[in-house]
């Protein structure tokens, strides 16, 4: 395991967050993950309102608790003109600044990028939205469910002959929040390479870190926009297989429980026909790429079908991985729990955590990701209580006095639990 003084890459870097659900705490999230120091502004009484969803217990959720680990929790009211002075005040003392409000609102309350850069010509501006800064559509107000859609995504995932789903996750908010995270590093790393080269550093313009929600999906979208332009291709909605490459899916075994098979590489493909028994399959010249193969996709996953449910999952996944086809089962939250892999790579980390009842209870949470030094980094804390920071921030970062965070704490009134 790691100690204490395990050495993060962003050791050093202060964050100033002013997001709240999804999107810009998941880029806080990562930066936190990696060493920054990440300030989070949260309104007062309610905070982040992803502190009330899926709350199945106590005041502060599961969800709230792991995007937001790691950070320090203040409460400023930007109502006002002391909360927004303070934003001001703390985004002087920080390296970067994260929002994710509708564009043109941190510029109506005083606050928006000429006004930050004016308090710290060196900070770097990352901001979230639906749409973008900038064109027709960046005003009006989306979450990821809408840019989702708008990206392309929707319309690829389902089956057929039914409306397009959802994926149990808000993933366009979660991929914003990568991109984010990546951008800022990059304007950061652009910034200190002009200080070491005594260049001067990137214009305000280029200290502007856009990310559009509906872009990020849609630049996730592989070849979907230039397989339509070259082919006039149309990409429809295909169930548990991927356009084009088979045979790859999930198939029942005879316990009830599903697996996932991806042999659809060409090398792959005989040997796994020799496995269920089909080896006609794998010698047929017509089957010998992933066109032909996805030409006869039904008659494969049906072969595949009959020889799985013959099985027990584990069972089937043994012979698979014995004979080198990739597989695995189709993981519940309670089969992560125990998964050696997971275990191995510390991914599961525990913490006493308050859940509503009498007692605080032990509980998981995911590990960091990317992997340094062979094992997930530790997790330093979870979500914080509303407002948990708000004393030592205003003392330590801006110098308050005693009296003058009295002042601050008073005013800003229910804002501390």
């Amino acid at each position: 395991m790691f100690s204490d003084n395990t050495i993060r890459p962003l050791d050093g870097v202060r964050v100033l967050e002013l997001g709240n659900y999804i999107a810009a705490p998941t880029a806080g999230r990562m930066l936190a993950d990696f060493g920054a120091e990440v300030i989070k502004v949260e309104r007062p009484k309610t905070g982040d309102e992803l502190r009330n969803w899926r709350l199945y217990s106590g005041d502060t959720s599961m969800l709230y608790r792991t995007i937001n680990r790691n950070k320090k929790s203040i409460v400023l009211d930007l109502r006002t003109e002391e909360g927004r002075q303070l934003v001001l005040d703390l985004a002087a003392k920080c390296d970067i600044l994260l929002e994710n409000f509708r564009p043109g609102t941190l510029e109506k309350w005083g606050i928006g990028p000429d006004a930050l850069n004016a308090a710290n010509p060196d900070l770097v501006i990352t901001r979230i939205s639906a749409f973008g800064q900038t064109g027709p559509m960046s005003q009006r107000p989306g979450f990821a469910a809408v840019a989702e859609a708008a990206g392309g995504f929707r319309e690829l995932v389902g089956d057929p002959d039914r409306p397009p789903v959802r994926v149990g996750v808000s993933i366009g908010d979660s991929i914003a929040g990568l991109y984010a995270a990546f951008g800022a590093v990059m304007a950061l790393f652009q910034r200190e390479a002009a200080k070491v080269a005594g260049t001067p550093g990137p214009s305000l313009p280029h200290r502007i870190i856009d990310v559009a929600l509906n872009e990020s999906i849609l630049s996730m979208m592989e070849s979907l926009i230039p397989d339509y332009l070259a082919y006039g291709i149309k990409r429809e909605r295909v169930g548990g297989r991927m356009e084009g490459i088979a045979p790859s899916n999930a198939y029942i075994c005879s316990d009830g429980d599903s697996i996932i098979i991806a042999g659809n590489g060409d090398a792959i493909f005989q040997r796994y026909m020799d496995t269920i028994g089909r080896p006609d399959l794998g010698a047929d010249p017509d089957l010998s790429t992933n066109a032909g193969r996805w030409a006869r996709r039904d008659e494969l996953d049906t072969a595949i079908g009959q020889w799985t449910i013959q099985y027990s999952r584990d069972e089937a996944l043994k012979i698979l991985d014995a004979a080198g086809v990739p597989s695995g089962p189709i993981n519940t939250a309670a089969d992560i729990c125990s998964d050696e892999q997971y275990a191995a790579r510390n991914m599961i980390q525990q913490f006493t955590v308050d859940t509503g009842e009498a007692e605080p209870k032990q509980v998981g949470f995911p590990g960091i990701v990317p992997v340094i030094g062979g094992k997930s980094l530790p997790i330093r804390n979870v979500g914080p209580d509303l407002g948990e920071h708000t004393r030592e921030v205003l003392e330590t970062v801006l110098g308050k006095t005693p009296e003058q965070i009295d002042s601050i704490v008073n005013d800003t009134v229910g804002g501390l639990s």
